[in-house]
């Protein structure tokens, strides 16, 4: 079962003992990524503990410092709207690799694989006869009356039947050693580009680290998800033309965009270098118009196409509904996905899982409290103070009060406005986060880290190994989003747990 309190019910402190830079270091009670617990030890890092605690303090400072400055020469940086002094910075690096044993990236794999089905086949439903409805194992309303559920999508067939083609999924650790599904990102999920750069970084930075480990390769992404953009064109073309539809330069995530674009090794285009002639997508080339036979869309739905959705957007391509129902071009992920996006529909995935599939979750849900839900919206206000409420249509960590940190001020605005709009809104508990030994200031210290890993689908799905760790670099916060001030770690997977 997962903690309600995070100060009174945590993992053992209790670990091997480790020498040199991390002899001091405490991970305060809570379960640790590198060390496990006194009743569940991590063997399989202690190679890496040797190495680590072998190494001078002022040789590491050096290193992570010369990585951030590597990271801005490269410009590989992120963009914070809210913040108009540093609207570009580079996202925090973190040099102490997070390890991931054999063992529990089976465990991973194998329940992100299961998640990813269960979504497509939920939107292949919802999105046609809609049984699960009929069968009222999800209310109508929360599919028919979301946000991001797209009328233009009804009957619509998709090639493979697939909507998700690229998901994210955030897994916690809690204080029992257990993985836990925080959310699902079924839309446009961001971060991949710096899994690969924090492993090239590594691999330059720190080579002895990695000496002679067996650690799984991730510098295959953009080859793996080339072939799965193949998978989706039109048939009969034998030579798919795939691009990179990006809303350009402002966006927070352009540097990513450039990046995967690079490494499939297809056009970046924004929505002004493409066309529509009879129905079908055309991209604007200096020898004149080349056909266009799959889209990797980094633009959301209602910036997409003018015509179908926000007639003011000056970011999409005009008509291009059209051709997508027309089949004449793939795009990756389909319209309409974020309604898998929603947190209260996350609260379902078990059940959704069940229906579809006949199985039990591999990865289980942090235990959810729909407040749209009588008896969900009774128990979050009676419990405000020791829950974690958040909206369910935001993502980047906002618009969440977290109980047992929040003021009494923040806590009355927050019962505001779970009775004003209870629709709006989930509560969990408050999960005690892993925590991994991070570099901060010349000391190493417990930070709380979480883990996004990335899943392509075409004709099957593979999972990169390991994926996006990120890490609350401020002391005490479990929120770990780059946006609020969190950072990244080099994710390894072992090979065999040896």
């Amino acid at each position: 079962m997962i903690e309600h309190d995070i100060a009174t019910k945590r993992a053992s402190s209790a670990f091997p003992p480790a020498s040199g830079i991390l002899s001091a270091y405490d991970p305060g009670g809570f379960w640790c990524e590198m060390f496990g617990a006194a009743t569940d030890p991590a063997m399989h890092t202690r190679e890496i503990v040797e190495r680590l605690g072998a190494m001078r303090m002022a040789e590491l400072d050096r290193r992570a410092r010369a990585g951030e400055r590597e990271f801005l020469n490269l410009g590989i940086t992120f963009t914070v709207y809210s913040d108009k002094d540093e609207i570009d910075r580079i996202l925090p690096f973190d040099v102490i690799p997070r390890v991931i044993s054999a063992r529990d990236w089976k465990q991973i794999e194998a329940g992100v694989i299961q998640r990813v089905a269960a979504l497509n086949l939920l939107l292949g439903d919802v999105y046609g006869p809609q049984k699960i409805l009929a069968d009222g194992i999800i209310p109508k309303e929360l599919i028919l009356g979301n946000s991001n559920f797209r009328q233009e999508m009804c009957e619509v067939k998709l090639p493979l039947g697939v909507y998700v083609n690229i998901c994210g999924t955030d897994i916690v650790r809690g204080g029992d050693g257990q993985f836990y599904v925080l959310e699902d990102n079924a839309r446009t999920p961001s971060g991949v580009s710096y899994v690969v750069e924090n492993r090239h970084l590594t691999r330059r930075s720190f080579p002895d680290l990695m000496q002679n480990l067996r650690v799984r390769d991730v510098s295959n992404y953009g080859e793996k998800l080339f072939q799965a953009l193949l998978e989706l064109a039109p048939a009969n073309i034998p030579e798919p033309q795939v691009v990179l539809l990006s809303p350009g330069t402002y966006n927070s995530a352009y540097f990513e965009h450039i990046f995967l674009a690079r490494e499939m090794g297809v056009p970046l285009v924004e929505g002004r270098d493409l066309v529509l002639e009879n129905d079908r997508v055309f991209m604007k080339t200096i020898a004149g118009l080349a056909p266009v036979h799959v889209i990797y869309r980094r633009i959301d739905d209602n910036f997409l196409d003018p015509d179908a959705f926000n007639p003011q957007s000056m970011l999409g391509v005009r008509g291009l509904m059209r051709a997508y129902k027309k089949g004449n071009v793939a795009l990756a992920n389909a319209v309409g996905t974020g309604v898998c996006d929603d947190k209260a529909v996350y609260a379902y995935l078990p059940r959704i899982i069940r229906y579809y599939l006949g199985e039990d979750p591999i990865l289980s849900n942090v235990d959810t409290h729909i407040c749209r839900e009588a008896d969900g919206l009774q128990y979050t206000l009676d419990n405000l103070a020791s829950l974690v409420v958040k909206p369910v249509g935001e993502s980047g960590g906002y618009g969440i009060t977290i109980g047992p940190h929040a003021s009494r001020a923040q806590l009355d605005d927050c019962r505001a406005k779970l009775i004003a709009d209870p629709e709006a809104y989930i509560s969990q508990p408050m999960v005690a986060l892993s925590v991994s030994p991070t570099l901060c200031n010349r000391r190493i210290e417990p930070r709380h880290v979480d883990l996004r890993p990335f899943a392509i689908t075409g004709k099957s799905t593979w999972v990169l190994p390991g994926g996006l760790t990120r890490v609350a670099l401020k002391k005490g916060t479990i929120v770990v989003n780059s946006s609020q001030g969190g950072g990244s770690k080099d994710t390894w997977v072992l090979e065999d747990d040896a």
